[in-house]
């Protein structure tokens, strides 16, 4: 119950951040991980509630993913109040931590307007799976496998081990 609790709290967070960041072209959310890396979702989350904080297409065109994650952080740490949780150069890698990500993006829904359609919601229900799956969901698919293996080999071998044992010498 826990787990789909969680799932379904992640799917209206993801369908509010694809709702508010519908109008930049350059932001594309499907996750809470690898959707973050460059700084611009938290930017164009950020503008399309409060485009009087900055000018949308300086921040958009000019800076490295560290600097504008910098330049997110710090609009909501200054005129949100949401302290500053995040590292850019944390973020700002091929899988950032999806908890991180999502303990922040919860403090920006606390803070900010938080009307979800139903439409948008259906439309993160209607993405593909895999752009949903995350780098720990896919190590966590390989761990299970892997030790799916191993406890197979395990009893493969004491399997064997006893029918060896069990030879007539």
């Amino acid at each position: 119950m826990a787990g789909l609790q969680q799932t379904n709290s992640e799917m209206i967070l993801l369908s509010w951040v694809r709702q508010s960041t519908r109008n930049y072209p350059q932001v594309n959310v499907t996750n809470f991980t690898t959707s973050w890396s460059d700084g611009l979702a938290f930017n164009a989350l950020l503008h399309s509630h409060r485009p009087d904080l900055f000018d949308w297409n300086a921040v958009a065109s000019q800076q490295s993913p560290v600097q504008r994650l910098d330049h997110a952080f710090t609009i909501a740490r200054q005129h949100l109040g949401i302290e500053k949780l995040l590292d850019p150069e944390d973020v700002a890698t091929a899988y950032p931590d999806k908890k991180s990500i999502l303990m922040y993006v919860t403090s920006l829904f606390q803070a900010l307007p938080q009307q979800v359609t139903m439409e948008a919601i259906r439309e993160v229900e209607m993405l593909p799976r895999h752009t949903r799956i995350t780098r720990e969901e896919h190590v966590e698919v390989h761990e299970q496998h892997f030790s799916q293996e191993v406890s197979f080999i395990f009893l493969l071998s004491s399997c064997c081990s006893k029918v060896v044992v069990s030879l007539p010498t």
